[in-house]
This record gives C-alpha cells, sequence and structure tokens, in this order.
C-alpha cells in the first residue's frame, strides 16, 4: 500500500526552470511525483527534465505533454526524453491502432487521457459525439478507457467523477489519474476546471494519484497546503 504523500502529483504549471526548482525544493519531501506539463517543457525543454531528474530521480516525474500524431512521430519524439520517467501521457484520440504501436514501441508506462476536465457536454457535442455519450462523460470516459486498456496504456488520465466507473469497467490494477482536483478549502479564482471534485472523494471513488497544482501553488505555504491534501489523502485510504 503506498503513502498518502506518494499518491499525491503536484503539477508543475510554471513558466521557467527557477520557479520549478524552487517548488520542487520546498515540495520534495510533501509530494509523491511532478508533473511536467507543454508550459515548462516548452520554456525550458528536456535539460529541465534533466535537472529535475538530478534532484529527485526520473521516477518522480510525470510527463504530460499529450503527445498527439501519427505513430512514427510520437515514438520519434519519445525517444528524445528522459528515460526513466514515471508516467507519459497520450490522447485516447490516437485511437485503438495509434495508441498500441506507440505502447509496443516504447518502455514508458504510457496514460491515456480520456476526455479533458476543462470540457463540458456541450463541448464534446459539439466534437460530433452523440448526445448519450455527452450528456453523461462518464459513459464517454469509460468507453475510452476500455480502448486505451486493451491498446495496452497502463491506465487512463480521467476526472474524479468517472473514476469509479472506469475502474469498474477496467478492473482495480488499471491506473487512474484525476486531475481537477479542488480542495473545499481552496478557492480558484476564474477556474477553468469544469468537472472538479474534492481530494478525498476522488480517492474514495478509486484515484491511484491525483494531480494538483493552483490550490498548492497559490498557497501562502505550499509545503502546508500539500501536508493539507495529503492529509485528506490518509483519511479516505481509511474508508
Amino acid at each position: 500500500m503506498p503513502e498518502p504523500r506518494d499518491r499525491l502529483i503536484f503539477a508543475l504549471d510554471v513558466p521557467d526552470k527557477a520557479s520549478a526548482l524552487t517548488y520542487v525544493n520546498e515540495l520534495r519531501n510533501e509530494v509523491g511525483l511532478f508533473k511536467v506539463g507543454l508550459e515548462l517543457f516548452l520554456a525550458e525543454g528536456r535539460g529541465l527534465l534533466q535537472e529535475l531528474a538530478n534532484t529527485v530521480g526520473p521516477d518522480k516525474i510525470f510527463l504530460d505533454l499529450k503527445l498527439y500524431d501519427i505513430p512514427a512521430t510520437v515514438l520519434g519524439a519519445l525517444k528524445a526524453v528522459l528515460p526513466g520517467l514515471a508516467l507519459v501521457t497520450l490522447p485516447c484520440d490516437l485511437g485503438f491502432t495509434g495508441l498500441k504501436k506507440i505502447v509496443e514501441g516504447t518502455a514508458f508506462k504510457v496514460l491515456a487521457v480520456t476526455v479533458l476536465t476543462s470540457m463540458t457536454g456541450k463541448d464534446m457535442q459539439a466534437l460530433g459525439f452523440a448526445p448519450r455519450l455527452t450528456q453523461d462523460p462518464v459513459k464517454l470516459v469509460v468507453r475510452k478507457a476500455r480502448l486505451a486498456q486493451k491498446a495496452g496504456c497502463r491506465g487512463v488520465v480521467c476526472s474524479g467523477r468517472e473514476v469509479q466507473a472506469v475502474k469498474e469497467a477496467c478492473g482495480p490494477d488499471f491506473l487512474a489519474v484525476c486531475p481537477g482536483i479542488r480542495p473545499a478549502w481552496a478557492a480558484v479564482p476564474g477556474d477553468d476546471q469544469q468537472r472538479i471534485v474534492t481530494p478525498s472523494e476522488a480517492i474514495t471513488h478509486g484515484a491511484d494519484y491525483i494531480v494538483v497544482g493552483r490550490p498548492i501553488r497559490r498557497a501562502e505555504n505550499p509545503a502546508a497546503a500539500a501536508r493539507r491534501v495529503v492529509k485528506e489523502i490518509a483519511l479516505a485510504m481509511q474508508k
């Protein structure tokens, strides 16, 4: 059984290496993984990954780039990524064939992103998904999760509102990472997240990891905020 803090991923959604390393040094003993997304990776590149790896180890880095292209291009890009990272993401929209080819061609643990937590049913319907799927995003997320599992992915990224259904459909060993986490005590002005849950709700419903960024990053004391989230995780694990 992992420790509660191991299940907390901190989102390094910051503009530069100096800011990232400040948070890493402050939170390295408070969280399990550090997520590097598009903003930071495009600003600093592969060298930033190496510096983070030198600080906390490559197995503490979650590379969330959601690489979307033909399999040959994605595999070429992954070959340029620092080896040994904990997790990387691809979009489920690559389809079964694309996901399968990439998963079989890389040593990374791949998570497939189902439906972004910023999206609403109206957004999905505008993209052409059938109303029966958009009226209840759970159905669409589970459908994508099953496709990802069949393609060989280690798990998916989904909201905490859908994670229970994903676990029921794909089994307890299929990883579920949940962003869109908003503790009741942390307001996020102008929040673009739509399908949100608290840390406790996500863990109780079956999340293996939760991703928390702004509620910790914008706190007056980020380390204390992280410990508060970990406490919620610990309480939820006891249920």
